[in-house]
């Protein structure tokens, strides 16, 4: 295929086709992102024959559901800049190694401290893991495709969390808890070659980073992408620096930044409410620990039908009041969760439903945040919502463990955190509608 150089690559990969090759890498990501959502919940699934082998509250189990959670925060905040710094291609890699080292480690923990040890290691993967891949499929789509694209990757997280839950559900019947996580490893180990294979580092990425071969390394990733090469780099648009989180912050994305991590916060404490603490309510209501884990697979299902139902949606309508429309669902279907159920059946579809509409509103905001920070800070940008969101993410379980461990019941502890998404939606509804000015063309 001779080389061109006739169009700015970025607005020919744009304008142009989806190729097979950009199919696969998202593909790819989508992976990554349902071991994500695997390796996240591996806890949950595991916290009944946790809790029973180490003889621990609600509160403790609490803390234990959440110690992963502070560690994706953490990872998304510096994982996330260093990826806008570094690369994607080879940040991803690195979070990849961390989440298999932490998956298998805790095999071998015997104690809370170790096992606090080895979820903030797995965390500090998985958070940074979520912004990078985030970030690829906005970079790796076309135009037309790209928030389908970016709410479809997002609705991996579930999908992994149904695969990966079914096969540990069955598991734990004849299983302990340890096998969950020897699961996740090796999930983990088998991503590897397809990343070091078929993830090559965005043009937009390389394009922002100049060095003497990036010409060599932009026609690598067009070939990859099945994309013509060119002869000569185009013109430097944007201003190839380091990012920092004060960009974040600058007039021009201030108002963006702070939404965002406001309704992420607040919604996904909410999300998490449902995510961590389906197992253990269901067990202690004298279901066994793998028809507890059936349910949060049904809650997962939902998610699943969730997010790809926005995906679709996405696609004809704006995404902010379509994201703000399932937010508020969200209020009344988690609220909905919390009273009486009879039996399994009612209880899995309670949780599916619950599940639904708050992964909806979850991958909604993902493309919201992936259209509206420019190239240079869409990583960071994304790795400092999700990683200062995330605290919402640890506090939903801890929040949930204190209220249940003062007497509160499950009505009362699902119609408290709630709110979360009517916080979130508010904050959607007040916020700016768009990027005041430098970076033209990013809307929210």
């Amino acid at each position: 295929m001779p080389p061109v150089s006739d169009a700015d690559p970025r607005q020919r990969m744009a304008a142009q086709a989806m190729r097979w090759q950009q199919v696969l890498a998202i593909a790819i990501c989508v992976a990554l992102n349902a071991l994500d959502g695997f390796d996240v919940l591996s806890i949950s699934f595991a916290s009944p024959g946790i809790a029973r082998e180490w003889a621990i509250d609600r509160a403790a189990l609490g803390l234990v559901l959440s110690f992963e959670l502070v560690g994706m925060a953490a990872g998304s905040i510096l994982l996330g800049q260093v990826a806008d710094r570094i690369g994607r291609r080879a940040t991803v890699l690195t979070c990849l190694t961390m989440m298999a080292l932490g998956m298998g480690a805790t095999v071998l923990v015997h104690s809370i401290p170790q096992l606090a040890l080895t979820r903030v290691l797995t965390g500090l993967g998985i958070g940074g893991m979520l912004a990078v891949t985030n970030a690829l499929v906005a970079e790796y789509a076309n135009d037309r495709a790209r928030s389908a694209a970016v709410t479809i990757m997002a609705a991996g997280y579930p999908m992994g969390a149904i695969a990966g839950g079914s096969i540990a559900s069955a598991m734990l019947a004849t299983h302990g808890w340890r096998d969950v996580f020897l699961l996740g490893t090796g999930m983990s180990l088998l991503l590897l070659p397809l990343v070091a294979l078929f993830l090559p580092e965005p043009v937009s990425a390389i394009l922002l980073r100049r060095r003497n071969d990036t010409l060599a390394r932009l026609n690598h990733t067009l070939r990859k992408l099945g994309h013509e090469t060119v002869n000569a780099l185009p013109p430097l648009v944007e201003r190839s620096r380091k990012t920092t989180l004060a960009d974040l912050f600058a007039p021009d994305l201030r108002g963006l930044t702070v939404m965002f991590t406001i309704a992420y916060f607040m919604h996904i404490l909410t999300f998490y409410f449902i995510l961590k603490w389906v197992p253990k309510v269901i067990s202690d209501m004298g279901f066994s620990p793998s028809a507890a884990g059936g349910v949060l697979v049904w809650a997962n299902v939902g998610g699943l039908v969730g997010g790809l139902t926005f995906a679709l949606l996405s696609l004809r309508l704006p995404l902010r009041p379509l994201i703000i429309a399932f937010m508020l669902a969200s209020v009344a279907t988690v609220s909905w969760f919390g009273q009486p159920h009879q039996g399994l059946h009612a209880l899995s579809w309670a949780a599916a439903i619950g599940g639904f509409c708050t992964n909806a509103g979850v991958v909604g905001l993902y493309a919201l945040v992936a259209s509206s920070f420019p190239t240079a800070s869409r990583a960071g940008g994304t790795g400092f919502v999700i990683g200062v969101g995330r605290g919402g993410a640890a506090l939903g379980p801890v929040v949930g463990g204190l209220l249940f461990q003062a007497g509160f019941t499950l009505s009362a502890v699902a119609a408290i955190t709630a709110c979360g998404s009517l916080i979130a939606a508010m904050a959607l509804i007040l916020g700016p509608v768009q990027a005041t000015t430098r970076h033209t063309g990013q809307t929210a």
